[in-house]
């Protein structure tokens, strides 16, 4: 290790290594990672919960509402590409106390202009200013996937991002606290709750986390990342798995407030539940991926999300609430285990396809590290993007139609194609043709089947 906590030779696919010292390097940096991006993902999501102290003092309709939470969305997925590569320039740890500390902008702006007679374009300001808590989840998760070897990258990854998600229901968790005790009216208690706890984080990365000297931005890695079909593939996957999650994060309480009346601490108590249980779950996905296959498991997920979504329709249309709570709820499950299984197949995907152009060993390891690190900020930050249209889309459904039924109806149709994407590139047997050799017949298999 040199100085001021670089670490100068990393090899987590060399076993010795591994079980000498790299296993408990990596757990320790996977600790202080999911604490600081548990607390991204809180202020990343604050609006929604700042949205529902927000009465009619404030002179914001449910569709400004819904845009607040948008523009928040926006800016954490565009914000999440140059965050990717800000790991390798600066270092995992360096850059996880820089990108801590700078969620005390959003949250300190938050706590100065909540209070009614501040305009909307302030709250859309501040509210986009909420963004770089979204960044934080690409580049801890670009840093943690170069500490663990492939066969356990399913599980950290999915337990970083797990982690990290469950800042979602907490924040809104708080909401409910403030709501519950001290009412509507005070939501900087939540604000000054959180500016704390930033520092902690900030302070915890730095003493206990560790740079990797030999992760270095690979442009190469990137353009061929970016030329590659399975990039963008896979970012439309994620779309349906992370940006569903995100997107009804943001908006599930807003929903319940509009559609079925709830009061801010009605909605604020049913808000968490869902975002909850769809973060603890997630590592159980990139579990399930690491022993089935992350397309077989993703597939599964997308059918069962199809599904659940119908639930919501008829709820939708039959004004139960009851039956919406259960449908909603399990969506929210679903995700998670979609972001989890999704998660695993990026790294499988480019060694499989290592070993397709004939590299093996640790050629083929190198490769899959190489282009799955340059491909997951990309891929997080398109996949964010469908929080954004998830929340326009239910912004346009309730302007038109009084309701979030048009937009079930589009989810509904979107993963219906996310079936079938999955199935059609990753788990369907690739017809024998007789060109093909001997070898590149396995490796298609191998693509197909035994790595993805």
């Amino acid at each position: 290790m040199g100085g001021g906590r670089w670490i100068e030779e990393w090899d987590p696919e060399d076993g010795t290594f591994w079980k000498a010292k790299g296993e408990r390097i990596a757990n320790r940096n996977l600790l202080f990672s999911v604490i600081s991006e548990h607390i991204g993902f809180s202020i990343w999501t604050l609006w929604s919960v700042m949205v529902l102290f927000m009465g009619p003092e404030y002179g914001v309709d449910p569709a400004g509402k819904f845009f607040l939470i948008a523009v928040a969305t926006l800016v954490g997925a565009a914000i999440r590409v140059p965050y990717t590569f800000a790991v390798a320039r600066f270092g995992g740890r360096n850059w996880t106390v820089f990108s801590a500390l700078l969620l005390l902008l959003p949250t300190g702006a938050a706590y100065a202009v909540m209070e009614p007679g501040t305009s909307y374009t302030t709250f859309v300001l501040v509210a986009a200013l909420t963004g770089v808590g979204g960044g934080n989840f690409a580049s801890s998760m670009t840093n943690i996937n170069a500490f663990f070897p492939l066969h356990r990258k399913g599980w950290a990854l999915g337990l970083n991002a797990g982690g990290g998600n469950i800042g979602v229901p907490v924040v809104q968790l708080a909401g409910l606290a403030v709501i519950g005790t001290a009412g509507a009216a005070h939501p900087r208690i939540v604000l000054g709750v959180y500016i704390p706890l930033i520092v902690v984080a900030a302070v915890c990365a730095a003493l206990f986390m560790d740079n990797l000297a030999p992760v270095k931005n690979d442009t190469g890695a990137v353009k061929e990342a970016v030329r590659d079909g399975h990039t963008w593939i896979m970012a439309f996957l994620y779309i349906g798995t992370f940006g569903s999650f995100i997107g009804y994060s943001f908006a599930f309480g807003l929903v319940l407030q509009t559609q079925f009346g709830r009061t801010p601490l009605q909605a604020a108590s049913l808000t968490f539940i869902g975002p909850l249980l769809g973060s603890l779950i997630r590592p159980v996905g990139g579990s399930l991926a690491d022993r089935y296959g992350g397309a077989r498991i993703t597939l599964g997920t997308f059918a069962a999300m199809a599904a659940a979504t119908g639930v919501v329709v008829y709820a939708s249309v039959a004004e139960s609430l009851a039956v919406f709570l259960v449908g909603f709820t399990s969506l929210f499950v679903l995700s998670g285990l979609g972001n989890g299984s999704a998660f695993k197949m990026i790294p499988a995907i480019f060694k499989a396809k290592a070993y397709a152009s004939g590299l093996g060993g640790e050629e083929a390891d190198a490769y899959g590290r190489r282009l799955s690190g340059a491909a997951m900020g990309l891929i997080g930050a398109i996949g964010a993007v469908g929080g954004l249209g998830i929340n326009l889309a239910f912004r346009q459904s309730f302007q038109t139609a009084g309701s979030g039924t048009y937009a079930f109806v589009a989810f509904l149709v979107f993963y219906a194609a996310c079936i079938a994407v999955t199935w059609a590139v990753y788990l369907r047997r690739p017809a024998a043709t007789g060109a093909a050799t001997a070898p590149e017949a396995t490796a298609q298999r191998r693509l197909s089947y035994s790595e993805v």
